[in-house]
């Protein structure tokens, strides 16, 4: 598989780049972003865009692709939802356009969240514009579409979130966090765990999918940490 990344240097994206790169059958990644990841494999392939939403100036680099890994997002804190809706939104269906008219047999894997409201209609700012993003996704014309909505996320491999607040949070909770991994399968995925996911609806390639918290370890193949 040739594969994009749109967030890498996020704690979701670090993951998913770290498994992409593992996988026997993925032999191409590229990453697109504002800033490079720090890292360089044979695999690897980075593509600088400061503006996401100018994206057709990489239109020739951008074809031949079997799979998106979509982990770009920001918290709502503080935010109002003007400007969350233009990250989470615009941008997102933006690239996602882009990307279905260059590679209409594509599987779009999005990360959202445990919570996302489909019916954009309830009291939380966030969740319906996650919901929106969702339905819109699932309109465009790719092969496949995934909708990953997971709740506690746990980072391996020493990566860690690029929010202070995060870092903060995971290096006090993380024994806590395998404790209730083995006690609650399903409440809490690992950094692998999305990744494995990831991989896996690409490689299914099955319709328009959402894959809830308590199924995302399931359609990574159940992995034990």
């Amino acid at each position: 598989m040739n594969v994009l990344i749109f967030g890498a240097t996020g704690m979701v994206g670090q993951g998913v780049l770290h498994e992409c790169l593992a996988a026997s059958d993925v032999s191409r990644v590229v990453t697109v972003g504002r800033t490079p990841v720090d890292q360089v494999h044979p695999k690897l392939q980075q593509l600088l865009q400061a503006d996401l939403m100018a994206l057709e100036t990489l239109e020739s680099e951008l074809r031949g692709f079997n799979a998106c890994f979509f982990c770009l997002g920001v918290s709502s804190s503080g935010m109002s939802e003007d400007a969350y809706r233009k990250i989470t939104y615009d941008v997102t269906l933006k690239v996602a356009s882009v990307l279905a008219r260059l590679n209409p047999e594509m599987t779009f894997v999005y990360v959202s969240g445990a919570g996302t409201d489909s019916t954009e209609q309830g009291g939380s700012m966030w969740a319906r514009v996650k919901g929106k993003t969702e339905n819109d996704l699932q309109k465009l014309a790719f092969r496949g579409v995934y909708l990953l909505r997971p709740g506690v996320i746990q980072p391996l491999h020493g990566i860690q979130s690029k929010t202070s607040a995060y870092r903060y949070f995971y290096a006090l909770a993380n024994p806590l966090l395998h404790l209730i991994s083995r006690m609650f399968p399903g409440a809490i995925v690992t950094t692998d765990d999305i990744g494995q996911a990831m991989l896996n609806a690409a490689r299914q390639n099955s319709g328009r999918v959402v894959v809830k918290a308590k199924d995302i370890r399931q359609l990574a193949g159940g992995s034990k940490h």
